[in-house]
């Protein structure tokens, strides 16, 4: 359920459709379905998964965070990934977080800063935005900034206290938040039926062969150590004669 040929099957069926387009395009559409992607811990499968959709013809919109711990988005290797993903059409947006913030003059101050600093840092401008774990009082608020698209604003989502199966919804939204698709899976019937659709998928859950969520986390911690491992190898000349032996220690 979480391999790339699994994810190329739900790209088919959006594209069947014909309705598949970007924030800036949805906004004034009376039929639609987005994609988006949140980029937690890895920019590299981020990237794995922008060239999954390029193979298909397929642009979407990635939001890295500025403040992530598990990634750099400013490092070298990580920006000339982002670069690309962007000169191949991809959407690239901030993903936002709050680091416990609930002023929200505060936080919508905070957003327009992040999101010109990163437009000065990419050479281009960054004018879409998403909410890393957004808390109801955020959602409630429905922010707005002129000439910024939050992916949570009412145009592509929804805000309803207790969404429940029955719950009418202007937007379909879908998630698969924590390895689960939360408020169903994108399958035909609920790509296709709804008139309004967005789909967030987060990249470090989705591979080449389909982990289950147990697997999916130690293949992603394997794949942060030896980019840890050769990082410090770039850096430090007196860590040659170690490398070998820490990428062939079993850190599973």
């Amino acid at each position: 359920m979480f391999s790339y040929d699994d994810y190329r099957e739900i790209l088919s069926i959006i594209q069947s459709t014909g309705r598949q387009c970007g924030y800036k395009e949805a906004v004034n559409k009376e039929r639609f379905i987005i994609m988006r992607h949140d980029v937690e811990y890895s920019v590299e499968r981020a990237y794995q998964m922008a060239k999954v959709e390029q193979s298909m013809d397929f642009v979407s919109t990635f939001f890295f965070q500025w403040t992530n711990n598990s990634y750099n988005i400013l490092s070298r290797r990580n920006m000339d990934m982002i670069k690309d993903m962007h000169e191949r059409g991809q959407h690239i947006g901030l993903h936002f977080a709050l680091n416990g913030m609930t002023d929200m003059q505060q936080i919508r101050g905070r957003i327009k800063t992040e999101m010109d600093i990163l437009s000065e840092m990419f050479g281009f401008a960054i004018t879409e935005f998403s909410i890393h774990r957004p808390s109801k009082d955020v959602l409630r608020e429905n922010i707005k900034l002129d000439g910024i698209l939050n992916a949570y604003q009412d145009d592509f989502f929804t805000f309803a206290e207790n969404v429940k199966e029955d719950t009418e919804l202007k937007v379909k939204y879908m998630s698969d938040a924590n390895h689960i698709w939360r408020y169903g899976y994108p399958d035909e019937a609920n790509i296709t039926k709804p008139d309004k659709v967005q789909i967030l998928v987060h990249p470090f859950a989705w591979s080449k062969k389909g982990y289950d969520n147990f697997d999916n986390y130690r293949s992603l911690l394997q794949e942060k150590y030896i980019e840890l491992v050769e990082s410090v190898d770039n850096e430090c000349k007196d860590f040659g004669e170690y490398k070998d032996y820490f990428l062939e220690k079993d850190v599973r």
